[in-house]
């Protein structure tokens, strides 16, 4: 095959993925912007009952808006039909609800449609400088030679070593220019938008994987230990050897250190209150750099229990395939063996039996659930009747005591409480002038009980109860203030009334 060929082939496989496909398609525009509004930024899963109407909804309104090359077909068929384009994919979430997320072939492309939506970053000092510092970072770290990583090393701690100096002696700071900060900021999008995908490969792969270990345990064609041990090893390459892998042990090494994740907060909290940040960057933007550490831990906790999820069919697996299934039949196997045997001693060379290839189903009508037992039939213990004296003597004083609160008493006293020449200002008031006996907590819930029968109203102010139990013990309460009314001001209001 020629080199122009060999590159049409990797050309046209590129244009087969999924990615390209949905971006090539006539209405990539619509559905593009439909899985922009739904799924948002971080993918997060959508129930399907829900995902349907924001799809209705979305179409609805585009179509309101005057775009005639709008996808046919129900809700119901859109989403099946970008399921069989490999854009959405449908599973569980913890709690056994079907939901809908975007794959990787999705975020991939709207990644792409959102670069190309922002300001294209041209040649500039930032960028230069960017590449230049990556490849020196990269050449420090793999340059094989020992004397070549100190030397690099010995000029960029000179070169910090002379910038820190010159700003401690006070020399003049240069302030970063708006072009600087502009493709340091795109660049920082660009890189963080790309995060969302590179999880959802990892977490699509560990699906494959899953479905290919079922797939090989009910086949049985293999040992259970050699395909748990093909697991671990695709698992362990998995991280290892492919870029979203190494992405996610990276990812998930940072979250580890609680230093490089404080540091990383502070870094971007630092940026977005730069004085040019505010006119550079929109709020969808600030709230995407904003919320980096939250879209990494999310990206590392979909991959995690996706990961669970095969290590619980490994699990389940062991515990209940090898251990039950494979121990009944080989119990069943070696039992027919024994009766075989038994059968051929009995038995000449040619003798023939009938045996069905499936055992007749036991037919029982009813199955007891219980069964008898002999001690519900022994009779309880005789009642031994008690001995009067020697229960404990209790005064009608002390029942009182225990009990609710005296309502007839505390009626009293409120009606006293109203007729004095000086009455009380509030039912708190009245609380403290009562006796010991009259004190008790439950009390304050008869006094309260009482005011409100009398149409009482309590402020917006609080008093303060002071109870005494009926062991001498003090508790405090804090109760709604409930001022008593004025008799003087009720009086002519009685009179008219019975006037009437």
């Amino acid at each position: 095959m020629s080199e122009i060929a060999a590159e049409l082939a990797k050309v046209k496989g590129a244009f087969a993925q999924p990615t390209l496909t949905l971006l090539h398609q006539r209405h990539a525009p619509v559905v593009i912007t439909i899985f922009r509004a739904v799924f948002g930024r971080n993918n997060k899963p959508v129930p399907t009952a829900r995902l349907h109407a924001q799809v209705e909804e979305h179409l609805a309104q585009i179509r309101q808006a005057g775009e005639v090359d709008i996808p046919n077909g129900s809700v119901r068929d859109l989403c099946h039909r970008w399921m069989r384009g490999q854009w959405l994919v449908r599973s569980l979430d913890e709690r056994g609800q079907e939901v809908y997320a975007l794959t990787s072939h999705a975020q991939q492309a709207l990644g792409l449609v959102t670069t190309l939506t922002r300001d294209r970053a041209t040649l500039s000092e930032h960028r230069i400088a960017t590449i230049l510092g990556t490849v020196r970072r990269f050449n420090s770290e793999a340059n094989p030679d020992r004397t070549a990583r100190v030397t690099i090393l010995n000029g960029e701690i000179a070169r910090l070593q002379g910038e820190r100096d010159r700003l401690v002696d006070g020399a003049e700071m240069p302030s970063a220019s708006e072009d600087f900060m502009l493709e340091g900021f795109t660049e920082l999008l660009s890189l963080i938008s790309a995060l969302p995908s590179d999880f959802a490969r990892v977490e699509e792969r560990f699906s494959q994987i899953r479905g290919e270990i079922l797939a090989s345990f009910r086949a049985e064609d293999r040992p259970a230990g050699e395909v748990i041990d093909d697991y671990l090893a695709r698992a362990d390459a998995l991280m290892t050897a492919t870029p979203e892998g190494r992405a996610f042990e990276g990812a998930f090494a940072l979250l580890r250190d609680d230093a490089l994740v404080t540091r990383l907060r502070e870094d971007l909290g630092a940026l977005l209150e730069h004085p040019l940040s505010d006119r550079l960057l929109g709020d969808a933007e600030r709230a995407e750099l904003r919320g980096t550490v939250r879209l990494v831990r999310e990206g590392l906790d979909r991959v995690l229990s996706q990961r669970s999820r095969v290590t619980a069919t490994l699990k389940e697996y062991i515990v209940s395939h090898d251990a039950v299934r494979d121990r009944e039949l080989e119990q069943t196997l070696r039992q027919v063996e024994s009766e075989m045997m038994t059968w051929m001693a009995a038995t000449g060379p040619r003798a023939t039996h009938d045996v069905p290839l499936l055992p007749a189903r036991v037919t029982v009508d009813h199955l007891r659930e219980r069964f008898h037992d002999p001690a519900d039939d022994v009779l309880p213990d005789r009642i031994t009747a008690a001995d009067p004296d020697d229960a404990p003597a209790v005064s009608l004083d002390a029942l009182l005591a225990q009990g609710g609160p005296q309502l007839s008493v505390l009626r009293g006293r409120l009606d006293d409480a109203l007729a004095d020449l000086a009455p009380a200002g509030s039912l708190g008031a009245v609380f403290e002038g009562l006796e010991p006996a009259l004190r008790r907590p439950v009390e304050i819930l008869g006094l309260l009980h009482l005011a409100a029968d009398r149409g009482w109203t309590s402020d917006e102010e609080v008093e303060t109860y002071a109870a005494v139990r009926h062991d001498g013990s003090r508790r405090t309460f804090t109760v709604p203030r409930t001022p008593l009314p004025d008799p003087d001001l009720d009086a002519p209001r009685a009179e008219s009334e019975t006037r009437a």
